[in-house]
């Protein structure tokens, strides 16, 4: 028990030679990570949640259309990944702006993005709908092309609602205010299951529209969470909130704000756009093993997402606690508490790779039906991925983890470099030689779904590595921003 107590002493995470005074107390230390990260995971696994149920409907349509809709998810994560970049800069300069009790700065700061991101949302949205079609092909549509652009066209006309919502979510996250957001995303993603039941089948008066239902109800969903993130802006009558818009407010870009912003947004986009490829590619390359094989494969990638969550719920407090504390001139509390985020990490890290692998039968039941296609064959692919997805559990959450607190800090130059290496080179690479060996020198088409998937772990194990050599490392705690 000592080892164990020990492991989660806050006392035994900082080094005496980075210490700059006393820490927090382990009930203090743990109860602020808690009341930003509790909201924050919350919201995140009900979002991926939520998700699943989206995709469980669609499923009712068969096993084609689940493989148009997952289709759609990497290219419209490409087209998003602009933002999640200058979010990782908002995120990051707004807690720092905190810690240094900087308000009219860290609203200037969110005014300057959200200017910039209406602007780079209403380019990239065009530039989507021009090329929907050639951008679908090359992510794999073939048999499901026509239901594939339909869910593509309509999701993408809503780019700009979307963006600017993450946008403000991110700020907030940055003050700590998981709480807000987490009421935010879930009240949009529960219209957005609303909808589908009413728009998918048709119910009561409203149409019969199948899979470009899905993509109308995700539309609705989105436009309610930004109406609901602005008015979280609104000036409070009975308090001041930090993060307000009023009509005094200037809206003109600002050099100093926009340049703090772009030192963290830099690498963070840079990072996004590669790893999105990255992912795509990977998408596109189990793609090529077939429909079936694809949609087993999306099976097993939803409980991924979901696991992720927890990770990234998790990571989104260390993020807003390490910029605030560095902005408190306190680096060593700041590694304490990215610490404490990996231990929490862990922990849930071990608890879902236990449900993965033992429940996952009736995990992959929710989505396969007896009337689906292949069923038999789809399950077992399935859920022979989804003991891969146990395995890489302790890896995706404590890589995530430690990632998160380096952007915290404005590390996102390195956190760049090393998802480019890891998912950008090592993923799509050793997936296609696992395939290729498995599939086409083997004959095994249902275990080239499992080598891909190892790789995909390794690609994991790598990066978790590399995140934790440059945390411990600790030359992210003297990053000026």
């Amino acid at each position: 028990m000592t080892g164990i107590r020990g492991f989660f002493d806050v006392e035994n995470m900082v080094p005496a030679s980075m210490r700059r005074g006393e820490l927090p107390t382990n009930r203090e230390a743990y109860r602020r990570m808690s009341a930003i990260a509790l909201p924050s995971v919350l919201e995140m696994a009900l979002m991926s949640m939520i998700s699943m149920a989206d995709t469980m409907m669609v499923s009712t349509l068969g096993t084609e259309a689940i493989t148009a809709v997952s289709l759609v998810t990497q290219p419209r994560l490409i087209l998003l990944c602009v933002f999640y970049g200058l979010n990782a800069g908002v995120t990051a300069i707004v807690a720092r702006r905190n810690g240094e009790m900087r308000r009219a700065d860290a609203n200037l700061t969110m005014r300057n993005s959200l200017v910039v991101t209406l602007l780079l949302s209403l380019v990239i949205t065009a530039l989507a709908l021009w090329l929907a079609e050639p951008f679908m092909r090359l992510a794999g549509a073939k048999e499901t092309l026509e239901d594939t652009l339909t869910y593509f066209r309509i999701i993408a006309a809503a780019l700009p609602i979307n963006a600017l919502s993450l946008c403000v979510c991110a700020a907030q996250r940055g003050v700590g205010n998981t709480r807000l957001t987490m009421y935010v995303n879930v009240t949009s993603n529960l219209v957005n299951v609303l909808f589908n039941w009413l728009l998918i089948n048709g119910v009561g008066p409203f149409p019969r529209l199948e899979i470009a239902g899905a993509a109308i109800a995700t539309d609705i969903g989105l436009l309610v969470g930004l109406v609901l993130c602005f008015v979280s802006l609104l000036p409070g009558k009975r308090r001041v909130h930090f993060l307000e818009l009023s009509r005094k407010d200037s809206w003109k870009l600002d050099r100093e704000a926009l340049g703090a912003m772009t030192k963290v947004a830099k690498g963070a986009m840079v990072e996004q756009v590669c790893i999105r490829i990255g992912f795509f590619l990977y998408a596109r390359i189990v793609a090529e093993l077939g429909v079936y094989v694809y949609a087993a494969h999306n099976i097993a990638m939803q409980f991924l997402s979901l696991s992720f969550s927890f990770g990234d719920g998790i990571g989104i407090a260390g993020t807003a606690l390490v910029g605030q504390s560095l902005g408190e001139k306190r680096p060593d509390i700041a590694h304490m508490y990215g610490k404490i985020a990996q231990r929490y990490a862990l922990v849930a890290a071990l608890l879902l790779a236990s449900v993965v692998i033992t429940c996952r039968g009736p995990l992959v039941g929710l989505y396969i039906y007896s009337d689906t296609a292949n069923d038999a064959y789809v399950r077992q692919l399935a859920m022979n991925a989804m003991i891969v997805v146990g395995i890489m559990q302790p890896f995706q959450t404590s890589a995530v983890v430690y990632s998160g607190a380096l952007r915290g800090a404005g590390d996102t130059r390195y956190v760049a470099m090393a998802m480019i290496f890891t998912v950008v080179v090592m993923r799509p690479l050793l997936s296609s030689l696992a395939i290729y060996v498995v599939g086409e020198v083997w004959g095994r088409t249902e275990m080239a779904l499992i080598g891909a998937w190892c790789m995909a772990t390794l690609d994991m194990i790598t990066r978790m590595a590399l995140m934790h050599r440059r945390y411990v490392g600790g030359k992210w705690h003297a990053i000026q921003l």
